[in-house]
């Protein structure tokens, strides 16, 4: 037989097996759920995110009243960003004033740098001018490289390491030979100078180096070579003798003067031109009445050292003493003298030292070798006069005063000048040393004629006690 089930049946049936099926499958229900929380979370977030940006970036105010009405927000909306384009526009006429003053100090600054561009390029120029062509050195005239110098050279002008390391009284672990800054500015000379075999015979050369030494190169550096000895050399004429006695033309070498013999030297005097010290070497001639007189511009010898104690003038510098006159006398009275001389045409320093006394090879532009308050007298005929530049002169006038003892004298034994110099330049400049003047004596200058405004100064100066 056929049974027909009703349909409540069968629905009944379909919700059995459902629910027979959720029973069975419990967990994918979970993740179903959990899923569709989620999304529905993120698609919150988004919302409300974007809603916030919009908010921030439209600057629209913030109102958790629902009292303020719409238009209210629209109004606070627009004055604020009416705002914000008033402050833009300032800000972009602000910047431009910047970049304008910006340009404007650019090119104040370009302009300044082509002016001290041009300015250094003069000096440069200016530099070079007064500097020997050849010449390639720093402002102190030390050569950018030293490849260029001989090995011997390099050894006499560059340092040298100490061997026993730093020393404490020099302050440095290095030596430097001491020779004029002005060397480095005559390389070429220099270097033939330098250049000799080691050892050996010095060259003849010293009209050269005497020159070199005139142009500032002072001290020359020192050579490794042997200076040519004379032919036939005997012993000197015994003291007191040697002070007035002409030695033998044995005891030098002639090479370097005009003169090839003592007895030439002592005739010059009776020949045309101009010569240093004409007459020095004729010691029976005027050589042989200096400072024994004291009358106008000559000063006795006795009466200057009568203005001191005696005995208290014992030792002493004749600066430019030609062939050691000066010292001859003060030898005579037991004074020791030392001058320096240069050898003009002539063998100044070997006739000095043949006659017993203590000759020195320097210019007067030389510092003195001596240690300050240390000498009781400076003597200094013709030699410092107008030739000099006022800024020398100064310098060397200090450095007498720096070597005198206090109450030493200073003798300046016919100090030629142009009659407006004295008292403009010259006689401050004595003033402003701070000597003591014990003697002043000016006198005109006649040998060139009497309508030249020429002068002669003789002064008897002290440096101060205290």
């Amino acid at each position: 037989m056929f049974s027909i089930s009703s349909p409540l049946k069968k629905s009944k049936s379909r919700s059995s097996s459902m629910g027979s099926e959720a029973d069975r499958y419990p967990r994918r229900q979970f993740f179903h759920n959990n899923n569709l929380f989620f999304t529905l979370k993120m698609l919150f977030l988004l919302i409300f995110t974007n809603l916030v940006t919009i908010f921030i970036f439209s600057s629209l105010p913030f109102s958790l009243s629902s009292s303020d009405p719409p238009h209210t927000h629209l109004f606070l909306h627009q004055e604020t960003i009416s705002h914000l384009l008033q402050e833009l526009n300032s800000t972009k006429s602000k910047l431009f004033d910047s970049y304008s003053l910006i340009a404007d100090l650019h090119h104040k600054i370009n302009s300044t740098n082509f002016l001290v561009r041009d300015l250094v390029i003069d000096i440069i120029r200016e530099r070079k001018l007064s500097l020997p062509v050849d010449e390639e050195a720093d402002f102190f005239g030390i050569p950018p490289t030293t490849a260029s110098l001989s090995d011997e050279l390099k050894l006499a002008i560059l340092p040298h390491k100490l061997p026993l390391g730093y020393s404490p009284r020099m302050a440095s672990d290095e030596i430097y030979p001491p020779i004029g800054a002005a060397c480095l500015r005559f390389q070429k000379e220099l270097a033939q100078y330098m250049t000799y075999d080691i050892g050996g015979e010095c060259p003849m050369d010293d009209v050269f180096a005497q020159k070199l030494l005139l142009k500032g190169c002072e001290p020359l550096p020192r050579r490794r070579c042997h200076p040519k000895s004379p032919i036939g050399y005997v012993e000197p004429t015994p003291f007191p003798d040697s002070l007035w006695a002409t030695p033998p033309d044995t005891s030098i070498i002639w090479d370097p003067y005009t003169c090839k013999s003592y007895q030439c030297l002592i005739d010059r005097k009776n020949f045309p031109g101009t010569v240093d010290c004409k007459d020095c070497f004729d010691l029976q001639g005027r050589e042989k009445r200096r400072w024994l007189y004291d009358r106008g511009l000559d000063y006795g010898l006795d009466q200057v050292l009568q203005t001191k104690p005696a005995g208290t003038i014992r030792i002493g510098l004749d600066i430019g003493g030609g062939s050691g006159t000066f010292a001859a006398r003060m030898r005579e009275r037991n004074i020791t003298i030392i001058t320096s001389s240069m050898n003009l045409d002539g063998p100044f320093n070997s006739f000095i030292a043949s006659r017993g006394l203590i000759p020195i090879h320097i210019s007067v532009s030389q510092r003195l070798p001596f240690f300050e308050s240390t000498l009781d007298i400076v003597h200094s005929m013709h030699i410092l006069s107008n030739w000099i530049p006022d800024a020398m002169l100064d310098f060397a006038l200090y450095d007498i005063y720096r070597v005198l003892r206090p109450g030493g004298l200073f003798w300046l034994d016919h100090f030629f000048c142009q009659g407006p110099q004295l008292n403009q330049t010259y006689a401050p400049m004595f003033d402003r040393i701070g000597f003591t003047k014990l003697r002043w004596t000016v006198g005109k200058k006649v040998d060139r004629g009497v309508d030249k405004n020429e002068w002669y100064l003789s002064a008897l100066l002290e440096k101060p006690m205290t």
